[in-house]
């Protein structure tokens, strides 16, 4: 008596049913299936044999025996060739019958004294009666390739009806000699279709004995021989359609078989609790059930032909699968995550399809608009595809409202089926090219309108605030509208549809409360930056009207600030994290175009750095919102440190091979505001500013935005004062006495600055940093304006240098007796 199962949740009002309870049932008291003795496990077969090897030793001696008859008699010659056979049938049919007659007489029972002799008398004669059967056909050419099949599957029959009583090894051993079978005969070149019913039969006699008997190995040989069987014969000439049927049939068989009826009732953990901790192990039937769906999802994954045929037939036996798996066992909840095999298997055939050896493909190519004659139809291959993905989409759903145990899991799977068939075609198929933009726009479109429709089913099951299969299927449907507009729009437009969409996302999360539409927000903010970027990027930026420009920049910047706004009251550290970083990179990347386009010329240095300008305000921007006591700091580190890397090597090309003492691009602009303050004084600016903006950072950061800021403005002043006396090519060779002065100059006004600096703020290392650019001028003027100088101008700079040290020494001796007097360290001396 099969265990019963609980029944259906019950209908609510309007027809929907709610998901509850598909807790596995317990069985029912009365009686019970037989249990899985311990024979039924290989490693118990194995002890058997340790433990009772003289039995099979005497089993083969047996069948051996009557191999040998035969062989005997042909090679002295006695009897007629068919007496020969006769009398091996005869030895085996008898070796079967003493068997029968220990049983019957004397039990088969592991305690009784004639213990396994009965299954090693009949063992011996079916082996017998298949070497007769052989050899009738084989050495004497008796009767023809179709008697010796039906003997031989008439004689594995028998075998498995002596197994039912005898023992398991009497079945495994009629089970392979009737597979073998077709192989033993003989006959034409290819073999006849019709041979895959004769697999399947194996496969559900060997079922049928394992649901009696429980002997779960036996099922698994059942099986596996119908999987092998019908692989060999496809290299005798089976046809791989006829294959496909085969192994889509078994997976009914084996979940209905061991349930003993129609509708399946496997009970148990699946392997999702399992792998949840809701259960030790999963039972046999849901073991097998599992492989056998695997195998077949594998094997029409596989399969194919040159005329497209076997594709699309796989094709569809795959989403059937599917459906099978969700519709079919409303008592057996644990099979319902078998149909994400098939359904995966699905998809990952639309993408082994998409190359030159794909028949499907190659066809759908070969109609290209530019190829196929006017008037012609575009194949119907992939709107096919799609219209099974939505029927396996609805599918879901509907096991979703009917009951599961995995209620998000089956609406998840109803979301991502449509969707990611749709990208995959879009990327690997290129259906534009062939159906053309609108009608291949109109297919996604058309699916999107039913993940809409779903959605909304799902949501009048799922309450408030747990809203979890709405908020999948409504991305799905954001997705392929996204997808879509992709097909149909130009790149500002697609720009600004993406930028909508983001804000629908972030407002139906803020009206229903689905933390789901937060990824849709992420992802669209990443494909729109993607797009900024690289496709189709600065340059399109460049080149493209101003108008559309500003629209494409402008309205990601939009759509971050409004989406911010909507879900800043809700729990969303993530998707804040990310509007907040659109909100700077758009700006940033729109900033790069707009000074590429108005900076027009042959420079390349300040090119470079205008570039990298706005990452590096993207960086300082996440390194001042990684705050510790903010949410995802690790997360603003992280995309601080992505955003420095394009920021550091333009700032590093300008410093090194752009720099314009190298390059000889000439300096754009008049003194000071020029090129040289974009390419070095803004980005200096930029790193102090944010030295003292960003309070939390280690003082191993703090030093290094002090050094880089310092460098870069050092690295300005000796550029700007080259350009004041040597003009935009600052390449050329030599120097001016008033260019050396002005260096010299300018080190002691920066020293005398920090010195200031160092006694307003009462820091001893200011001081000490203006105590070492002055001895820098010094020696400068020791070095090199001493030989670089003459006449006047000599006698002016060391006049000048002596009364600046004389008035500097002065200023710090100052500082240092009020700082003496109020408790600080001594100054440095000069």
């Amino acid at each position: 008596v099969p265990p019963v199962a609980t029944p259906p949740a019950p209908l609510a009002a309007g027809g929907a049913a709610r998901p509850r309870d598909m807790t596995p049932p317990a069985p029912a008291t009365g009686a019970q299936p037989v249990p899985r003795s311990a024979r039924a496990r290989p490693s118990a077969l194995s002890h058997w044999l340790r433990e009772n090897w003289v039995y099979a030793v005497a089993g083969i001696s047996l069948a051996l025996a009557g191999v040998f008859l035969v062989q005997y008699g042909m090679e002295n010659g006695w009897l007629p060739p068919a007496l020969r056979v006769l009398a091996a049938l005869a030895f085996g049919l008898a070796l079967v019958a003493g068997g029968e007659v220990i049983r019957r007489r004397h039990g088969d029972s592991p305690d009784a004294v004639t213990a396994y002799l009965p299954s090693v008398f009949a063992g011996a004669g079916i082996i017998s009666v298949f070497a007769a059967i052989l050899s009738a056909r084989f050495l004497y050419g008796l009767i023809g390739g179709e008697a010796t099949f039906a003997a031989l599957v008439a004689t594995g029959l028998g075998a498995l009806v002596l197994g039912w009583v005898m023992g398991p090894l009497l079945a495994a051993l009629g089970l392979a000699g009737a597979a073998a079978a077709p192989f033993l005969t003989g006959g034409g070149a290819e073999a006849p279709d019709w041979l895959v019913a004769h697999y399947a039969l194996i496969a559900a006699l060997g079922l049928g004995i394992d649901t009696l008997r429980r002997w779960g190995w036996v099922s698994v040989l059942a099986l596996g021989l119908a999987f092998a069987g019908g692989a060999l014969l496809l290299l005798a000439g089976l046809s791989q359609a006829a294959y496909a049927l085969l192994v889509a049939g078994l997976v009914p068989l084996a979940i209905a078989i061991p349930a003993r009826g129609l509708r399946p009732d496997q009970a148990g953990p699946s392997f999702v609790q399992v792998a949840q901790g809701q259960g030790k192990s999963v039972p046999f039937p849901l073991m097998l059930a599992a492989g056998t769906v695997l195998a077949a999802s594998l094997v029409l994954l596989a399969l194919s032909d040159s005329d497209g045929g076997t594709a699309l037939l796989a094709f569809g036996l795959l989403a059937g699968l599917t459906l099978l798996l969700l519709l079919w066992p409303d008592r057996a909840p644990a099979l319902h995550e078998l149909a994400l095999l098939p359904a995966t298997a699905f998809l990952l055939r639309a993408v082994t399809e998409a190359s030159e050896y794909g028949p499907l493909f190659s066809a759908f190519e070969a109609a290209a608009l530019t190829l196929r004659p006017p008037e012609t139809e575009a194949p119907l291959t992939l709107g096919i595809l799609l219209a099974l993905a939505g029927v396996m989409a609805v599918a879901f759903v509907l096991r979703a409202r009917r009951g599961t145990l995995f209620h998000g899991l089956m609406t998840m799977a109803a979301a991502a089926l449509p969707a990611a068939l749709v990208t995959l075609a879009e990327v690997l198929w290129v259906p534009a090219a062939t159906l053309g933009a609108f009608p291949w726009a109109l297919h996604v479109i058309a699916l999107a309108a039913l993940m809409t429709a779903l959605a909304l089913a799902v949501a009048r099951d799922e309450p408030a605030g747990a809203r979890a299969g709405t908020a999948h299927l409504a991305l799905s449907a954001l997705v392929l509208v996204a997808l879509a507009l992709f097909v149909l729009t130009s790149a500002a437009a697609l720009t600004l549809a993406l930028s909508v969409l983001v804000v629908l996302a972030a407002a139906l999360d803020r009206r229903f409360t689905l933390p789901e539409m937060g990824l849709a927000v992420q992802a669209g903010l990443a494909v729109i930056v993607y797009r900024l970027v690289a496709d189709p990027g600065v340059p399109w930026g460049i080149g493209a009207s101003l108008p559309a420009v500003l629209l494409s920049h402008l309205a990601p910047a939009v759509a971050a600030f409004v989406a911010l706004g909507l879900v800043r009251p809700l729990p969303r550290p993530a998707t804040r994290a990310a509007l907040e970083t659109g909100l700077v990179v758009a700006p940033a990347l729109l900033a790069d175009v707009l000074i590429l386009r108005w900076l027009e010329g042959e420079g390349t240095y300040w090119q470079a750095v205008a570039l990298g300008l706005p990452w590096l305000m993207v960086a300082l921007g996440q390194l001042w919102r990684a705050r510790p006591d903010l949410p995802l700091r690790q997360l603003r580190l992280v995309l601080a440190a992505m955003a420095a890397l394009p920021a550091v090597a333009a700032l590093l090309a300008a410093l090194t091979v752009l720099n314009p003492l190298i390059s000889a691009d000439p300096v754009i602009g008049p003194p000071v505001l020029n090129t040289l303050a974009l390419a070095y004084a803004l980005p200096a600016a930029l790193l102090l500013a944010a030295r003292g903006r960003i309070p939390w950072l280690p003082p191993k950061g703090r030093a290094v935005l002090l050094g880089a800021g310092v460098g870069m403005l050092a690295v300005y002043a000796v550029l700007a004062i080259r350009h004041i006396w040597q003009g935009p090519d600052l390449s050329r060779a030599g120097t001016t006495q008033a260019e050396l002065y002005s260096y010299t100059v300018a080190l002691i006004a920066l020293g005398g600055g920090l010195l200031w600096q160092g006694i307003a703020r009462r820091s001893i290392a200011l001081r000490r940093a203006a105590m070492a650019v002055i001895g820098l001028a010094v020696a400068k003027v020791f070095l090199v304006d001493a030989a670089g100088l003459a006449g006047l101008m000599r006698v002016f700079s060391f006049l000048a240098l002596g009364l600046s040290l004389a008035g500097l020494a002065w200023l710090n001796r100052w500082a240092g007796q009020r700082a003496g007097a109020s408790g600080p360290q001594a100054p440095p001396p000069l």
